[in-house]
């Protein structure tokens, strides 16, 4: 089942479809308390041996909360509910009053467990009042040891933007038939993330984006034949590595092989020829095409897929050498960092060069930026949807890199990878990323599909890379690509009701 990354207005459509499809809108607020508490009890069972304590607001989120409330406690769980404010719905009031009875009344200091049902998707702005003062004493709570499960969304984010100045910092949060855009951007507010299914599953027509998980990714990847040779893996060219940046090709490269391409050529500036050759053993190299027949040499007769960018300078040179492969080669292409960033401010000179292939490029918001003419502040307030608007204009997929990662198709569609961790905060991480998904759009021929793959790859092998190290500042990049073996998928994951996607926590470093 498709996981959806939505808005609050997005989410609230979905709710109110499914209402008007003959689900009573008690019902959607009672699967949603019923999961939460079941999922609550999976993870924190040893925490449901002392008092649990709830956090119950006036609306519907409140509503979820009485609901979980009474489902612990009628599993022989000691609860006690503060309610701050009366409930405003009738479902919310009925709901109070089922578990009134098996509850007791108190507030939530001193319990080891506190799980906040303040405030819901649809709040914006600081909260005030009781419902701030709440939340203070919740943050305090855990500050001293204990453990936070928000319901839907920590109360005081904002389920859009993920601005959380105000929210209350959760260990975990039990969100509702899909995953809001905030969590994604707020992932130090929201901790370990658990999308449970409430049953909404097709119960609206938006196009709010998918997220990349490792079924997907699984039943995209190519099957490796075991009669599989060098050839039928494929073979991938990697154009970069100017004057003092033969590392950027190389670790592109390095990549490109744990990722399981057949044969890789790193083509670079003519002094940095022997520093690939001595450490990239495997690779073929050579030296950057200064000729049309030395790119049919290089590239045309031999490629099934071509990278450029890592490492490749900022010049009037490395522009033109860019045109020069566009213009011959019509194969799959991936273009980053410096082959976006001698086309900054012209995006349609670049999407008349891109046309008519899989095409996939790899920014981060400065290079989008950059490429489109805006500003960084307008990519980042916009990730989600910038990305679509500008791969029209380049005749590419755009993946969009950062927390999330938002991988965007000429025509439309949109997912997105919310793999990761700051391990990948980190000069070389992109160039990983470049090699894994240059392997990709060469077995695949598929742009929006190899950049989810990869995407979703890169951050699963830097979460595997921290496993451990959750403390240290900065963690070698060989870490994350030895890593890489280890991600993909090994058979078909099963599927583990009501749970639809599940998010490790990313916090700040010390």
């Amino acid at each position: 089942m498709l996981v959806r990354v939505t808005t609050a207005r997005e989410s609230a459509t979905r709710d109110a479809a499914a209402i008007a499809s003959g689900i009573p809108s008690r019902a959607l607020m009672q699967r949603a308390g019923a999961a939460a508490a079941a999922e609550i009890a999976r993870a924190y069972a040893p925490l449901l041996r002392g008092t649990v304590a709830i956090a119950a607001g006036p609306g519907n989120n409140g509503g979820d909360a009485w609901v979980v409330a009474r489902a612990l406690a009628t599993a022989g769980v000691r609860v006690r509910v503060e309610a701050v404010g009366d409930p405003r719905t009738d479902d919310a009031r009925a709901e109070r009053t089922l578990a009134e009875p098996v509850v007791d009344a108190g507030g939530v200091d001193g319990a080891r467990l506190i799980i906040d049902g303040l405030l819901g998707t649809g709040t914006r702005g600081a909260p005030r009042g009781a419902i701030a003062e709440c939340i203070a004493r919740i943050n305090a709570a855990r500050d001293a040891g204990a453990t936070v499960v928000a319901l839907d969304v920590p109360s005081g984010l904002d389920a859009d933007t993920g601005a959380a100045a105000h929210a209350v910092i959760a260990d975990s949060t039990a969100t509702f038939g899909t995953l809001k855009r905030g969590l994604l951007v707020a992932r130090a507010a929201a901790g370990r993330i658990v999308v449970l299914d409430i049953g909404l599953d097709a119960r609206s027509d938006d196009d709010a984006p998918a997220l990349v998980d490792e079924r997907r990714v699984y039943r995209t990847l190519p099957p490796i034949a075991a009669n599989a040779h060098k050839g039928t893996r494929r073979r991938l060219v990697i154009v970069g590595g100017a004057l003092g940046m033969a590392g950027a090709p190389m670790l592109a490269a390095r990549a490109a092989m744990r990722s399981g391409i057949g044969m890789v050529r790193v083509l670079v500036a003519p002094p940095n020829l022997a520093a690939v050759q001595q450490r990239v053993p495997y690779a073929l190299a050579g030296t950057w095409p200064e000729r049309d027949d030395d790119v049919r040499a290089s590239i045309l007769d031999w490629a099934d897929a071509v990278v450029i960018g890592p490492g490749l300078g900022r010049t009037d040179a490395s522009r033109a050498l860019v045109e020069r492969i566009l213009r011959a080669w019509r194969g799959p292409v991936l273009l980053d960092a410096d082959a976006l960033n001698v086309f900054a401010g012209s995006a349609a000179m670049l999407g008349s060069l891109l046309a008519g292939r899989a095409a996939l490029i790899t920014p981060h918001v400065a290079e989008l930026g950059r490429l489109a003419g805006v500003a960084t502040a307008n990519v980042e307030s916009r990730r989600f949807e910038i990305g679509a608007e500008l791969a029209r204009t380049i005749n590419a997929a755009v993946l969009l890199k950062g927390v999330p990662t938002v991988i965007s198709g000429v025509n439309g569609e949109r997912l997105v990878s919310a793999t990761g961790s700051p391990v990948l905060a980190a000069a070389g991480s992109g160039d990983l990323l470049s090699g894994i998904a240059g392997t990709l759009l060469a077995q695949l021929d598929d742009a929006v599909a190899a950049g989810a793959c990869a995407a979703w790859a890169h951050g699963r092998a830097a979460e595997l890379a921290s496993i451990g190290h959750a403390s240290i500042r900065g963690i070698a990049l060989k870490r994350v690509e030895r890593a890489l073996s280890d991600v993909w998928p090994g058979g078909e994951p099963s599927p583990d009701y009501p749970v639809l996607a599940e998010l490790p926590a990313i916090r700040d470093q010390a």
